[in-house]
């Protein structure tokens, strides 16, 4: 995917930018949900470990989803926070905002 997209993703906050970026133009595409499940899915997953590494939460999962534990014991899922921002509903960079506490 990065190298298809041509996107640098080295796990960086600024990367988020670039995925909201990403998400934005498929947006204004108008490409059914089904036909971009699968990038969104690895888009919040990456999210999701960008803030991990950040924030130092763990990965968990149920039989349907993977979510994320901030050490100050909220959850997080990254994977639906990509597709609210596919709907225009958030973003990847308002999602580490809000698990960080970082701006």
């Amino acid at each position: 995917m990065r190298e298809g997209a041509r996107l640098r993703l080295d796990y960086s906050v600024q990367s988020l930018w670039r995925l909201d970026r990403v998400i934005e133009e498929l947006r204004h595409d108008h490409p059914p949900y089904e036909a971009v499940a699968h990038v969104l899915r690895g888009f919040g997953a990456y999210a999701g470990e960008v803030i991990a590494r950040e924030t130092g939460a763990e990965w968990h999962a149920t039989a349907s989803t993977h979510w994320l534990r901030t050490p100050d014991g909220r959850l997080w899922d990254p994977v639906a926070k990509a597709r609210q921002a596919f709907t225009g509903e958030g973003s990847l960079r308002g999602l580490y905002r809000e698990a960080t506490g970082r701006h």
